[in-house]
This record gives C-alpha cells, sequence and structure tokens, in this order.
C-alpha cells in the first residue's frame, strides 16, 4: 500500500494549486486533497474563517478517510494548519512540510498583509490572480473570501498560535521551507520556529519566490519524497 501524503493549499487557495505536482507523486504515494471552508467554490462558513476550523477540518478528514496518522505538505497558510493538527491531534499527522508558512504574526503585520485583499485593488494591479481568484472559488465567490481572510489574519495577529514555546509540543518530523525570495515569509522567522522544533530540518529554497506556481516544480517534487523517504 502507498503511504498517504495530503496535499494542503493555503490561504485563497485550493486543490488546483497543486494539479503539476499531484499527478507525478501519485506514482509513490496516495494523494489526497481537499478545499478548506470557503475555498474551491465550498461554502463560506457563516461563522468567521479561523485557523482553529481549518485545524479541525484537517483532523476530521484524516479521521473520515481512516489515513491516521498521516504525512502533510502544507503550503503556506495549510502548513500552519498542520502543524497546528500536529498540536491538537497528534495521532494524526505522522510528519509536515510546509513551505512559505508564515510564522511571524502580529497586529502590524496583519494589517500590512490584509492592505493587499482589497477587490479593487487587485482588479487594478493583479488582473491575472483576480482571474485565478475566480476560476479557483467562483465569479461570485471569491469576493467575500477577501475580507473573510483578512479576519483569519487580524485573528493571528492578536494570537498567533504557532510560536517558539508552542511548537516545542510537536516531535514528529518536521521540514519547514521557505525561498530565499519569498517576500511575505522571511527566513529568520521560519529559522525561529525551526530551532524550537524536537524533530526539525530546514531548507532555504534559491531563487524562490512565495506564490507556489512559481516555485520549481522539479525541486518541489524532489523535496517532497526526500522528507518522506526520511
Amino acid at each position: 500500500m502507498k503511504p498517504a501524503l495530503i496535499l494542503l493549499h493555503g490561504a485563497l487557495g485550493a486543490v488546483q494549486h497543486f494539479d503539476s505536482i499531484a499527478t507525478v507523486l501519485e506514482d509513490q504515494y496516495t494523494v489526497y486533497r481537499f478545499n478548506l471552508y470557503g475555498h474551491g467554490g465550498t461554502p463560506l462558513p457563516a461563522a468567521p474563517l479561523r485557523i482553529e476550523a481549518f485545524t479541525g477540518q484537517l483532523i476530521d478528514y484524516i479521521r473520515s478517510q481512516n489515513i491516521g496518522p498521516a504525512a502533510v505538505f502544507g503550503y503556506s497558510m495549510g502548513g500552519y494548519i498542520a502543524l497546528q493538527a500536529a498540536i491538537q491531534a497528534p495521532d494524526t499527522i505522522s510528519r509536515i512540510l510546509t513551505l512559505g508558512t508564515k510564522f511571524d504574526w502580529t497586529p502590524d503585520v496583519a494589517a500590512k498583509e490584509a492592505r493587499t485583499l482589497n477587490a479593487d485593488f487587485l482588479r487594478e494591479k493583479a488582473p491575472a490572480f483576480v482571474n485565478q481568484l475566480a476560476e479557483f472559488h467562483g465569479p461570485s465567490a471569491w469576493e467575500p473570501l477577501l475580507p473573510a481572510t483578512v479576519g483569519l489574519m487580524e485573528a493571528l495577529g492578536q494570537r498567533p498560535l504557532l510560536t517558539p514555546e508552542t511548537v516545542t509540543a510537536v516531535d514528529i518530523p518536521v521540514r519547514l521551507m521557505v525561498g530565499d525570495r519569498d517576500h511575505m515569509v522571511s527566513v529568520e522567522e521560519t529559522l525561529g520556529i525551526f530551532r524550537s522544533l524536537q524533530n526539525g530540518s530546514m531548507v532555504v529554497l534559491p531563487e524562490t519566490k512565495h506564490p507556489i506556481e512559481k516555485v520549481n516544480k522539479a525541486v518541489l517534487i524532489w523535496e517532497i519524497r526526500s522528507f518522506m523517504t526520511l
């Protein structure tokens, strides 16, 4: 039986983000993907979007699929959710590989990130990104997802869940990856979390920015395979 591998997307992402790597990884792993609440055409919950709700969704998914403990590759916010799940329900997660996961959340950081999540701003400055959002989430669903995501960031800014103190509870293998040209996630904040992990490792990807579609797919697949065989 092939090992189970969950590919978990980030904020404003969807399962389609992994199309190009999932088909390759399926040769060696049983690959699982699902859309987080409010993403990929799923209904936006009445309750505010929060990391805690997404964490519960991941835990419930693993248990419903009867695949725990499972390995998780989490991109951006997906990595944050996976690490929180490992703290909350350690029986569900066997190992975690992250890419571009932001750990340094403060009110100022949240406000800075939130300023770009405005529909009119995006239409003017990033029309290609708007087209992607409409494709992933639906022509009428992507706009309401923006303020919901802002609320999630603001909540993290007020009370970050993952800190150098809380991640000490994670004793499974964890590898943190960050791009050397990622303008959202710094090498320094990633290093701070890495140093607090019991069984952690860290990789800095050269010439790599934050958007997953700009990551070298061959390098990413190699890193996932390398980590899965540890």
